[in-house]
């Protein structure tokens, strides 16, 4: 394992902004990039490409405020090999002085030139490298792109490059435009350059790898491995089509696998979960449950064999830790894999501290929900050990409920109800039935619990299906969930309301006893 002091940087340069932009439907205002840019400066990327100047005047606005206002990491604009193009980048990034990045690129296979740019390989040539000379006029800070690198002809890609770095680029980026190559192909063509082309240690070479084949994060660690010193990606590795390299996957690999990967970045890996989510709420495209790192089930443990494995070693199901991705610790998602270990650990979390007999009765129980639902959530599991397992008394019961409306009629309920086997009666107002019934069994109980939620559902179909109420009650630091059903949508409001008064009640009166 080499010393950390031995480890290369690996430069980050984001292209979430532009790239990333380009994924269908994740278009940015230049707010929303600001907001993703704000995140960006808290990655500690090294480079943030922030648009395409010449594609519109609101991207050219979005690279021009965020060369104006962000401070920290190289601003970079994309445009191709046109002086019209060079020229605009560099008005909407001259702002970021010294650290403003001219981005320019043409295409160098031979299907490009041929289908795309009609133009031959020495046109090509020449319209680089006047292009660079052209960004170099602005900026020391140049970057070329041989766009479909992976399928040009070697011999004219290392030509390409050398000519390119001759004219004055500091960055010469080699990219698999269409996701096409593999790890070992990609590591060999990166080596290929390192040897055959002279002036190749005057720059950073560069790689930028799309996930059409899924290998974008496995080519690009290949790639660094062969000497390459920046790696384009993006957040959540949204993009054209399938995507880019996600920034995420290779800066923990880096960070994962010391042993054999002698890299580092520069990146704060424990602000990527909250970049994630915050493209997520930008764009509106939700990252995949099983997405690595940033996915909702990286850090999450259903079969019982993990579960235990986890409770005893962190170590033993995970390669890293929740923490170093911005996560505050991992889940034990109950499930039907769940085991017994797990399952004791939430109720001792949730309070409960059972015998084994109850515990055993608890769990099975439990297992048999489980197998009726895809996921037991803490409000199931306060259901089943108050109602089921220790079958306390109920404080609060109802007897029945009258109510009376119309177009024209003021809601008025009158509910009678059981407390503490009392029977109690009162009639409220209200601004509907369902009000109205709230409001006399709140007066009837006394209680100062907020409702926070009141969801209405149909647990079949047509119109004698049988209404399910859940609503949500928040009394102090206690938050309980209550759930009603019946055929009357008044009658399941009600049950739901008092099965959250009765959750409370126990709640509270476990409080007191563990004082």
């Amino acid at each position: 394992m080499a010393k950390k002091s031995e480890h290369k940087t690996i430069k980050i340069f984001d292209t979430t902004l532009r790239d990333g932009e380009q994924s269908p439907g994740a278009s940015m205002t230049i707010s929303e990039k600001l907001r993703i840019a704000s995140q960006l400066i808290k990655l500690k990327v090294d480079v943030i490409e922030a648009g395409f100047p010449i594609a519109s005047e609101g991207d050219f606005e979005a690279v021009k405020k965020i060369a104006q206002t962000v401070k920290g990491p190289e601003i970079a604009g994309l445009c191709r090999s046109s002086f019209m193009d060079i020229d605009r980048a560099w008005e909407a990034l001259q702002y970021a002085g010294e650290k403003g990045r001219i981005h320019t690129f043409i295409a160098t296979s031979d299907i490009h030139m041929k289908y795309k740019l009609k133009m031959s390989p020495k046109e090509v040539l020449d319209s680089a490298v006047k292009a660079v000379k052209r960004a170099k006029s602005y900026t020391p800070n140049v970057e070329f792109s041989c766009e479909d690198a992976v399928r040009t002809e070697i011999k004219f890609l290392a030509e390409v490059v050398g000519a390119v770095i001759d004219a004055g680029a500091t960055v010469v980026n080699i990219p698999d435009t269409v996701g096409y190559t593999i790890p070992f192909e990609y590591f060999n063509i990166i080596k290929y350059l390192k040897d055959n082309v002279p002036n190749i240690e005057n720059a950073v070479i560069s790689v930028h790898c799309h996930n059409d084949l899924g290998l974008s994060v496995a080519n690009s660690i290949a790639a660094a491995q062969a000497g390459a010193g920046q790696v384009e990606c993006t957040i959540n590795g949204i993009g054209e089509r399938a995507g880019n390299c996600s920034l995420e996957e290779f800066v923990m690999a880096i960070k994962t696998r010391p042993d054999i990967l002698p890299f580092r970045t520069n990146v704060a890996s424990e602000h990527l979960t909250p970049a994630s989510r915050l493209l997520t709420t930008v764009t509106g495209i939700v990252v995949q449950p099983n997405k690595a790192i940033v996915g909702a089930n990286a850090f999450a443990h259903e079969a019982g064999i993990h579960q235990h494995g986890v409770l005893m070693e962190k170590t033993t199901y995970e390669i890293m830790t929740p923490e170093s991705v911005g996560l505050k610790s991992n889940a034990l998602v109950l499930g039907k894999h769940s085991g017994r270990h797990a399952f004791k650990k939430r109720l001792l979390e949730l309070g409960y501290d059972l015998d084994d007999g109850k515990l055993n009765q608890a769990f099975e129980r439990f297992k048999a929900l489980a197998d009726l639902k895809k996921e037991v959530f803490d409000e199931d599991l306060d259901a089943l050990v108050a109602d089921e397992i220790m079958r306390a008394e109920k404080m609060y019961k109802l007897s029945h409920i009258t109510v009376t409306c119309g177009s024209f009629a003021v809601a008025t309920a009158t509910v009678q109800m059981e407390i503490e086997g009392n029977p109690v009666r009162t009639a409220e107002l209200g601004d509907g039935p369902v009000d109205a019934t709230l409001k006399a069994i709140k007066k009837l109980t006394k209680t100062k619990a907020k409702l926070q939620q009141y969801n209405v559902g149909s647990i079949t179909g047509g119109t004698d299906a049988q209404g399910e109420v859940n609503v949500r009650l928040a009394e102090g630091s206690r938050t309980v969930i209550g759930k009603g059903s019946s055929t009357d949508i008044i009658e399941a409001s009600a049950k739901a309301y008092i099965d959250a008064l009765n959750k409370l009640h126990f709640k509270a009166e476990r409080q007191i006893d563990s004082l």
